[in-house]
């Protein structure tokens, strides 16, 4: 059996690629191969994973998007995979995982209340065009057998915008690891309020995400300038427009009272010293940031498009307003000044994520792979990836050229076909010498015969704790 991964910027210290990589060590335990495409390979834990490298010559992000996507739907063909999953859209995998949600639904919270002239180029560039395209056409293709939704707000997006029935959108939340995160880190607290000038009886709420727009700091900004002074909001991330954020802070008079931390490699200290975290994001399919915070026992206060508003509602760890509503957000921070209040939702907000380990989350991906690689018949064929090739071509032709910006489900992708291409001159592989992967038996030697495809259940072979 043989696994292909499709991830165009690969990054170890990815939230997305660590929560997979534990999957993926289960799978090469129990004699899976497994190739990963990317433009360029970093050295992981993962040592057994044959990488593939597809770095097709771009300028700008639709030429990368789409000279990707069509390269490496060219190259994975040889490759005889059983099983293809993709972190990127595109028409040539089996299982998506929509680990940036749907780009359709964000765009339209981005827009939520610009000027004419603003959606209008918006709607009028060309890479969101040919994104809006691939996306109805990935959604309604006939090879997608599953695509991994890491919320229900997800899920139903998906659900309602393209028809997907909810039996192909599992849910698998993002793992949080509740022993890093912990209440404990309170013990960090007077020391980072002394780093930052911070006054010890100050009741700090804490947001941690990069891109301010997207998370909704001027949001969070305006709110704080409605609640009294003991009241101090922390910023930590990365923002190119960091000046506009600390003159608006200065305008609204809240200058000394919103400390703009930067992009920080640990942010436990900042857990630690902060009493509740705060998320007015636009659009946010599973914060890790939210849940890590949750683990450490603070009580949320974030938006409906956030994809932990439905922990904070479900387990009553929160409290969950509009993104741009400034006087609801105030209202729900102003009600988390409450000693009590905190403590409860604290509490519970820290039970709601204790089952979302990294063991929990890694079992529920090996268990789908095992379903989905146990049901697959063959290989698809060079043939097969060079006409999802083309239709990669097709679909960036009718979003681009077209101007369809539609939200309506399409039909399937027409097939193009076209002659078996050959591998792209431009994408260089670095692959060792492609074995045939043996069939998976029930006690994982790889032994089994041709026809014994059911792959060893997990549960009596647990993946290793990451």
């Amino acid at each position: 059996m043989r696994l292909a991964l499709i991830r165009q910027r690969y990054t170890p210290y990815g939230g997305a690629e660590r929560f997979v990589e534990g999957a993926l060590e289960a799978l090469l335990e129990r004699n899976v191969a497994i190739s990963l495409y990317t433009r360029e390979w970093p050295q992981t834990k993962l040592q057994l994973i044959e990488p593939v490298v597809v770095d097709p010559y771009y300028v700008g992000r639709l030429w990368r998007d789409w000279g990707f996507a069509r390269a490496v739907c060219r190259r994975i063909g040889d490759a005889k995979a059983n099983l293809v999953q993709s972190h990127e859209r595109l028409l040539c995998c089996d299982v998506y995982r929509a680990g940036d949600g749907v780009h359709a639904v964000w765009l339209e919270e981005k827009l939520r209340g610009a000027s004419a002239a603003m959606r209008a180029a918006a709607w009028a560039s060309p890479y969101h065009r040919y994104v809006l395209a691939t996306e109805r056409a990935l959604f309604a293709s006939p090879w997608l057998r599953a695509v991994i939704c890491n919320s229900k707000m997800v899920r139903d997006e998906i659900r309602e915008r393209f028809g997907l029935p909810e039996e192909r959108l599992p849910v698998i939340y993002n793992a949080v690891d509740s022993d890093a995160f912990h209440p404990r880190l309170r013990e960090q607290r007077a020391r980072l309020l002394e780093h930052h000038a911070i006054a010890n009886d100050a009741l700090v709420f804490l947001l941690v995400g990069s891109g301010y727009e997207r998370k909704g700091v001027a949001t969070a900004i305006a709110a704080i300038a409605k609640l009294p002074s003991p009241a101090h909001l922390i910023v930590v991330g990365r923002e190119k427009n960091l000046a506009r954020y600390q003159r608006l802070a200065r305008a609204q008079g809240v200058g000394a009272r919103v400390t703009f931390a930067g992009p920080v490699i640990d942010p436990k200290p900042y857990y630690g010293a902060s009493d509740a975290f705060v998320l007015p994001t636009l659009y946010d399919p599973c914060p890790n940031a939210a849940l890590e915070a949750m683990a450490c026992g603070l009580p949320v206060a974030t938006s409906t498009k956030s994809g932990v508003a439905e922990l904070a509602l479900e387990h009553h760890a929160g409290l969950v307003s509009s993104s741009r509503d400034v006087a609801a957000l105030a209202d729900n921070m102003r009600a988390l000044m409450d000693a009590a209040t905190r403590e409860r939702l604290g509490a519970n907000a820290r039970s709601a994520v204790l089952p979302l380990t990294p063991a929990a989350m890694t079992l529920q991906l090996v268990l789908l792979y095992r379903d989905l690689l146990a049901s697959t018949v063959k290989p698809k064929t060079v043939k097969a990836y060079a006409n999802a090739a083309g239709d990669e071509q097709t679909t960036q032709k009718r979003g681009v050229a077209s101007g369809d910006t539609t939200h309506k489900r399409s039909e399937a992708p027409e097939d193009t076909t076209q002659k078996p291409a050959e591998p792209a001159s431009e994408a260089t592989t670095t692959t060792a010498s492609e074995p045939s992967a043996p069939a998976i038996d029930a006690t994982g030697t790889g032994a089994a015969s041709a026809d014994a495809a059911p792959v060893s259940d997990p549960s009596e072979n647990p993946p290793p704790t990451q």
